[in-house]
């Protein structure tokens, strides 16, 4: 009996062994399956959300009749789920791509929106998909200022991936010669309507510091690898795209990496923890919950990726404790979960405009106009009471014609009927990284299986408040520099998590006192550990973070599987 037990053990965990481990599906952990699949090893992909399969996307090509609330939420969408609820892309038609709070709830020292996806893909298939790359103005910013600590990299080292990146996923855009904000491998741009053309016109013969592009955006304007089509210009990106158009884990690295017949994806399954081995010190798995049957289950390998988001990720490694990791896997400098950043936005900004009603446009399409960061880029540029910077977002648009004095078949009429022009624009600012914004564990609660609860303490300081203001000053001054009137400034400053691009949390640095991650994403004191996602970042820039995972990602895994063929791993 002994023997026929021990032979069943093995076997059990021969089958729960990999060669690498990633733990999350979303965009940097579908990035990290595609790389390391390529690159012959098998893999476990563990997510815990439902699988969603492309081009099988629910709601994709329902029609707006067939929702029964008119893509409003229900009294009961709003109690199930009462901090997705907070974010404006949490609608009806796509409602079931969300995390439930009741089931899933965090404590808020200070009001944090964390806004999640429950779904393999993770939120590759809600992003706004806007892909820039970062500068040296970033890269450096920190050891200038004197903020954090100096980023182990600069973009020189970075560039070839994000080369490789743009290549691979389709970005569109225009080589505009910024040099803060560096071209790429672009697909062609989409077009600005006359309004913005004008827009652009106007700003840019009035200051020599702000341009007007076109967005850039993983959206094809033509077919890329004959598996992806080109963007319909339907503005339901939300839902997922059956076309493919957008980039997104299931519509491109999921299934390359399932083509090389090395991945193996189990979904319905939460990290609890990474487990590691004390004489050997290193990982050498992770513990996991089955979040149907609530059946605990061991895997193995010798490399582990962490992509299950920012806060996540923190937490798994602070649950992953050990007598030599008492306070978390890899917390020597007491740097995880600290340093917790995302981007301020809350700006809503839009004028009417004269003129151009012999003009319209085709499409919806699915990326605005884009005024880059000014504020703070070059050294003697004018003290303005903060660091760093901010950039706008808008467009032109054409109204509804006007029904209040409408009745009966004329309001119809009147809705088919344009009305006149107006100009929008929105803006997002940098945060600086703040060692008390911090995730840590609340031992005193549980959640449904067992664990201590997230705790998240974040909140947006003076220097994020002081470039509030000016945000809402530029707005205005910049709307009546294009000969717009009746101009109206909204500017509520949103909560931490709102902008979905939260980050820091297991920061990368150049020595192991005062950082999580060295120059490669891998961990200082467990070598085989590599974290990509949100976690890593340093700083947070204000340009949107998503194609720097990326290209991280894809720069962490080449280094991974080279030292792993070196025996370093």
């Amino acid at each position: 009996m002994k023997i026929d037990s021990l032979n069943l053990n093995l076997k059990s965990k021969k089958e729960h062994t990999f060669d690498a481990i990633i733990v999350g599906s979303g965009i940097s952990g579908g990035w990290a399956a595609k790389e390391l699949c390529e690159k012959g090893l098998h893999v476990l992909l563990l997510e815990r959300g439902e699988e969603v399969v492309h081009p099988n996307y629910p709601t994709a090509t329902q029609d707006p009749w067939q929702f029964k609330h008119g893509f409003n939420l229900t009294v009961e969408d709003k109690k199930t789920h009462p901090v997705q609820t907070r974010h404006w892309s949490f609608r009806e038609d796509n409602k079931h791509y969300y995390i439930s709070d009741l089931d899933n709830p965090y404590e808020e020292t200070k009001r944090f929106d964390w806004i999640r996806g429950d779904i393999v893909g993770g939120r590759s298939l809600l992003w706004s998909r806007a892909c820039y790359r970062w500068s040296d103005l970033d890269f450096e910013a920190n050891k200038k200022e004197g903020i954090g600590v100096d980023w182990p990299v600069r973009y020189q080292d970075i560039a070839p991936w994000y080369d490789y990146v743009e290549t691979y996923i389709g970005v569109s855009g225009h080589r505009d010669g910024i040099p803060h904000l560096p071209d790429g491998n672009f697909l062609p741009p989409f077009e600005m309507n006359c309004v913005e053309r004008h827009f652009k016109e106007k700003i840019e013969k009035q200051f020599s510091d702000k341009h007007v592009i076109m967005g850039r955006t993983a959206n094809l304007t033509r077919s890329v690898g004959g598996s992806r089509g080109a963007c319909q210009a339907r503005n339901l990106c939300h839902r997922g795209c059956p076309y493919g158009a957008y980039f997104s884990s299931n519509s491109a690295t999921l299934p390359a990496a399932f083509a090389t017949g090395h991945l193996t994806l189990r979904p319905h399954t939460l990290v609890n923890r990474v487990l590691y081995d004390e004489h050997k010190q290193v990982a050498t798995g992770v513990e996991v919950i089955d979040t149907h049957t609530n059946e605990t289950t061991e895997f193995y390998a010798r490399l582990i990726f962490l992509n299950a988001s920012t806060v996540a990720t923190a937490a798994i490694l602070l649950h992953s404790v050990s007598s030599r990791f008492p306070n978390g896997l890899g917390n020597d400098s007491d740097q995880v979960g600290r340093n917790l950043m995302d981007h301020h936005k809350g700006l809503s900004a839009w004028a009417d405009v004269d003129g151009f009603e012999d003009s319209y446009y085709s499409g919806r399409r699915p990326t605005s106009i884009y005024v880059p960061r000014f504020r703070n880029v070059k050294e003697n540029d004018k003290k303005l009471g903060f660091l760093r910077g901010y950039y706008f977002g808008g467009g032109a648009y054409r109204k509804r014609g006007d029904t209040s004095d409408k009745i009966g078949s004329t309001i119809k009429e009147a809705v088919a009927a344009p009305g006149g022009w107006q100009m929008s624009l929105y803006a997002f600012g940098e945060c600086l990284p703040y060692a008390d914004n911090r995730i840590t564990l609340n031992h005193d609660k549980k959640d449904k299986w067992g664990r201590s609860l997230i705790s998240v303490n974040c909140e947006f300081k003076e220097n994020e408040k002081a470039m509030n203001k000016d945000i809402s000053i530029m707005a205005e001054e910049l709307l009546r520099a294009g000969g717009f009137h009746h101009i109206r400034v909204n500017n509520v400053m949103s909560f931490p998590g709102n902008a979905n691009h939260e980050m820091g949390s297991v920061r990368m640095g150049r020595e192991a006192k005062t950082s999580v991650l060295n120059a490669f994403n891998q961990m200082h004191a467990v070598k085989n550990v590599f974290v990509t996602d949100g976690s890593c970042m340093t700083s947070s820039s204000c340009v949107n973070p998503s194609l720097t995972y990326m290209a991280l990602t894809a720069r962490a895994c080449h280094y991974a599987v080279s030292e792993m063929r070196k025996q370093n791993l």
